[in-house]
This record gives structure tokens, sequence and C-alpha cells, in this order.
């Protein structure tokens, strides 16, 4: 078969499960035929081998169970890196970039120290790591796997900036506060909410996507003990649901924080919400 009849077969087979079907067929194929995408629209009518059309088909039949391509392919592209993905850890995802571009806007283009709280594959860590190489970024995890994963994440993208420990929280922080920035894209869906039964995230680690108290558990936490790690006027930057806005935002100035601000992201939606230590 060539790749324009593999990808048109593919393309059929996926529209009922996902949105991005024709993409998802030409990543998979790119992925089996060591090629970028651009390759087909030059080849189209190049024959692809037997043993490449049977692993092709071996990517798919896991793509149409609903398994996320970032899980199928290893890995995910993230703000300008690439990273190495597990399902031990949460797929980074383009929402959460918005944390990464709120933070560049209201911190000064200079010298921090900041903790992403709950970094997973390092994300957050990482992006600001490399726009801001003269700071200082620790990231952590209850998870070792997942410390493992950032750190591999930090070598593949020539990072030398950040580090990785593991931490329940800020267990392990004592030594390393006081930050400018604490940040976090932390667990805050409902335990019953009826999306996690749906899509990509039926495949994700539940213990990085669902906190008590409808979501807001660990933001709670986290809000509660930031005051003990923050640099005078350091800041605290949430990533949250879509209608966590107005809640986080009283939490934070039931905590004292000033400045407290909510950023929506390219869907329009909620999605960001910060908040300045008081004093100093």
């Amino acid at each position: 078969m060539t790749i324009e009849s593999l990808l048109k077969q593919a393309y059929g087979r996926l529209s009922a499960l996902s949105d991005t079907a024709q993409l998802d067929a030409q990543l998979l194929l790119s992925h089996v035929l060591d090629v970028s995408t651009t390759h087909f629209f030059t080849w189209p009518d190049k024959e692809v081998s037997e043993a490449n059309q049977m692993a092709f088909e071996a990517l798919l039949k896991r793509r149409e169970t609903g398994e996320p391509i970032a899980y199928i392919l290893g890995e995910q592209d993230f703000w300008s890196l690439s990273l190495e993905t597990s399902p031990s850890t949460l797929i980074p995802r383009a929402d959460t970039e918005r944390l990464v571009e709120v933070a560049l806007e209201l911190l000064p283009e200079t010298a921090h120290k900041l903790v992403d709280m709950g970094t997973g594959t390092g994300a957050i860590a990482l992006a600001l790591a490399k726009e801001w190489p003269a700071s200082s970024v620790i990231g952590v995890d209850y998870q070792t796997e997942a410390v493992a994963l950032a750190q591999r994440n930090a070598m593949r993208n020539n990072i030398a900036n950040a580090s990785f420990l593991q931490s329940d929280w800020f267990l392990a922080l004592a030594d390393e506060a006081p930050f400018d920035l604490i940040i976090s894209n932390p667990p805050y869906i409902d335990p019953e909410d009826e999306h996690l039964s749906q899509g990509d995230v039926r495949f994700e680690p539940l213990t990085a996507l669902i906190a008590e108290e409808h979501g807001l558990a660990d933001i709670r936490h986290i809000s509660e003990q930031a005051k003990h790690y923050l640099a005078p006027k350091g800041w605290l930057m949430f990533e949250h649901g879509y209608d966590q806005g107005q809640t986080v935002r009283d939490l934070l100035q039931e905590k004292g924080f000033v400045e407290v601000a909510t950023y929506q992201d390219l869907g329009g939606n909620d999605r960001v919400t910060v908040g300045r230590l008081n004093g100093g």
C-alpha cells in the first residue's frame, strides 16, 4: 500500500473517535517510517513495506482503543521542548502553556528561585528554566518515576539549571526556601466528574487528576503552606479547572495574598489564578 492509501484508511478508522484523526494518523505513520509529516505531501505514492504496515497497524489499534498519542509515541511537544512521556504522569497540554506565559508576564526577566509543585514530566519547570537560564528551578513530585522522567527530560533538552526532588509537596523543601515563585498544575478534578470516564484522561494516572473537596484539596493545601516558603512579595500560581476561578481567588484572598487575578486560556475559560505574598 502507498502512504496516501494507508493514511486515508486510517483517517476513516479514527474519525469517529478523535477530533484530530488526520493528525493522529500522520503522527503514527511518521513515527513508524521515521520521517517528518511533510514527507507525506512530497511522496504520497511511495510504497510502504509490509513490516512497516504491520507496525503502523499495531499503533493504529492502540489509538482505536482511545490510548493517547503521547503515550503511544512516548513523547509530546510542550512550549519549545520535546518531552518524554509516560503513563505514570499527565500528558503536557497546551492549556498548561498558559501558566508558563503568565509567569513570564508577571515576573521580570532576571534570576529567580522557583519551585514547580507536582512536576510530572517536568514540563513547567523546564519551560521556565529554559526561558530564565540564570534562574534556579526545582521540580518536586511524590512519584519517584515522575522525578526520574523529569530528570531525563532535562538532559534531553540540555537544561542544566533545573533539578528534581521526590517530595510530598513541601516536605523536602525546607532547606531550599525561600522561593520567588511557587507554581503548580496540581490535581484539581472532582472525583465525581463525569469527564474522568471520557477521552485521554481514562489512560492518565488518577492521582495526578483528582483531589478531594470537589477538586480543591491540593490547591488549598499548597495555598496554606506557601507563605512559609515564599520570599517577600513572592508569587503563587495555579492552573485549575474552567469553573474554579472564583473559588481559587477567594481562597488566595482568604490566605492573605494580594494582587489576586485569574487569566483565561485560549478557549476563553478561567485557567490560571495568581496571588502575591503581602508584605516584605
